[in-house]
């Protein structure tokens, strides 16, 4: 037996044929837009992208049929509240997204930090010296070290080169010692 649903027995239908107002008609009210983004408190800086995205948003929705407006009601009336409707949906997201809450914008990001930035010159002597030191490698011993920075484990490594899994770890060794060998040798 077929239990019955509850609610609405099907979807409901739309009470007015849809209409598909030209991207022009869109964008001659663009003040409404604007005017739901400065009263939403969204920022100058942002206005420009957020209008931009609810006139995508309404446009998207026109081409799939959802502007359906009362006939009896003024054309341009219902244009504007409907894009009203989207503008102030559009603009909860934004403003109650994550980036929107947590983003500090300074005059001088670099200043706010307590270090210095990027690597200081005695470390990028030394990861040269130690690029050097390993392109001087043999291939095989160089490709060994070089596999330990692939995600997949040394069993996979060995797998996909046809040898055991014993031998892959041996080289490893053998290249890491060699390294280390040519590291002592430059300093």
């Amino acid at each position: 037996m077929k239990l019955r649903r509850k609610g609405a027995k099907s979807q409901p239908t739309a009470r007015h044929r849809r209409k598909r107002p030209s991207i022009e008609a869109l964008l001659a009210e663009r003040g409404v837009i604007v005017a739901v983004l400065i009263s939403s408190g969204v920022p100058q800086r942002d206005r420009d992208d957020v209008a931009q995205d609810i006139l995508l948003g309404a446009w998207r929705s026109v081409k799939r049929g959802m502007y359906r407006p009362d006939p009896a009601q003024d054309a341009r009336k219902a244009l504007r509240a409907w894009l009203y409707g989207i503008a102030w949906r559009k603009t909860g997201h934004y403003l109650g997204s994550a980036w929107v809450r947590r983003a500090v914008l300074h005059a001088q990001p670099l200043g706010r930090l307590r270090e210095p930035v990027g690597i200081d010159l005695h470390a990028q002597i030394e990861a040269r010296e130690v690029l050097e030191a390993l392109a001087d490698l043999p291939d095989w011993q160089r490709e060994a070290l070089l596999s330990v920075d692939d995600p997949e484990s040394l069993v996979a490594y060995a797998r996909r080169r046809g040898m055991k899994p014993g031998t892959a770890a041996s080289r490893l060794r053998i290249a890491r010692e060699a390294l280390a060998l040519r590291l002592r040798r430059r300093r």
